[in-house]
């Protein structure tokens, strides 16, 4: 039987208290030496709905998982119609307050780097350089047979061609860019293979169900092991992909900071959970750091 990735979590224990009160955060900030790991809830202002929050994506919406992906066409076709749809707009989207105050935190010298679980490039388009991007992002493709990268404004324009006419309405946008569409309006869309070797082409996202690179997950848990303390930013830490480093962070006796506006998974290992909108809190923080933010968006 094929199993379902983790989607939700409940807690087993009363959640941590949020406070309004940043002072911890702003503490850690001080003091330097701090690794972010931010999730979907950053981007929300930006346009980008998260996975779990009320009103959520997942209460209407499940996303793709690889071994769907991977079992056949059809599954294929009904991806690729939703996130080509979907990457109309989800590819306008532009950096907010949230992800401009991380970029100014970095060029200030307080943070050692940027681990994001978002597939979205915000945060550089923001500015910040040191950005591992945990789960991939939707700015790439990547053929499953010879494993050639390439943009996805490429396929993009290859997709228009070979679909031309189709704009059908979507319920929704999701975070992993993908359109809310029915099985009537993804049928006949044509899907195209990777011009180098004639293989499947996917997104170049870990997608649900399917496992971080190695290699990656250890950069990180050594970023996780410089870092002095982990302010963690609009991230449930629902899934182990996130969570493991606010374990390993926690268990190393490094401060662990959450700015999430409900409970997370990771709050019993966190000395404090600030319950405040990021775009909010984290330009609050700025100004009591005396740290100048670009109003500017980087292109």
């Amino acid at each position: 039987m094929r199993m379902r990735p983790t989607l939700n979590w409940l807690p087993a224990e009363d959640p941590l208290p949020g406070t309004t009160d940043p002072e911890p955060v702003a503490e850690a900030l001080s003091a330097g030496g701090v690794l972010v790991l931010s999730g979907a809830g950053i981007s929300t202002e930006s346009g980008i709905p998260d996975y779990r929050s009320e009103g959520g994506s997942l209460s209407r919406h499940t996303p793709m998982t690889y071994q769907d992906f991977t079992a056949g066409p059809h599954a294929r076709r009904r991806y690729w119609a939703r996130s080509h749809l979907g990457w109309r707009t989800f590819g306008r989207a532009r950096p907010n307050a949230g992800h401009r105050a991380v970029a100014a935190f970095a060029r200030h010298g307080l943070l050692t780097g940027v681990i994001t679980q978002n597939v979205d490039g915000l945060h550089q388009a923001a500015g910040s350089e040191d950005v591992v991007e945990l789960h991939g992002s939707l700015a790439r493709v990547v053929c499953l047979s010879c494993g050639v990268l390439s943009p996805r404004g490429e396929l993009a324009r290859r997709l228009e061609e070979a679909n031309r006419g189709f704009a059908p309405v979507a319920a929704g946008i999701n975070p992993d860019g993908d359109a809310d569409l029915t099985d009537e309006q993804v049928e006949g869309f044509r899907v195209l293979p990777c011009t180098v070797c004639g293989g499947v082409l996917k997104p170049d996202v870990v997608f649900f169900g399917e496992a971080v690179p190695p290699r990656r997950v250890e950069y990180c848990r050594a970023l996780v092991r410089e870092a002095t303390s982990l302010l963690v930013l609009g991230s449930s830490l629902t899934v182990m992909s996130g969570l493991r480093f606010v374990r390993q962070a926690a268990q190393a006796g490094k401060p662990v900071l959450i700015v999430n506006r409900d409970p997370t998974r990771g709050d019993r290992h966190a000395a404090a959970r600030v319950a405040l909108p990021l775009g909010t809190a984290l330009s609050a923080l700025a100004a009591r750091l005396d740290v100048p933010v670009d109003d500017e968006l980087t292109a």
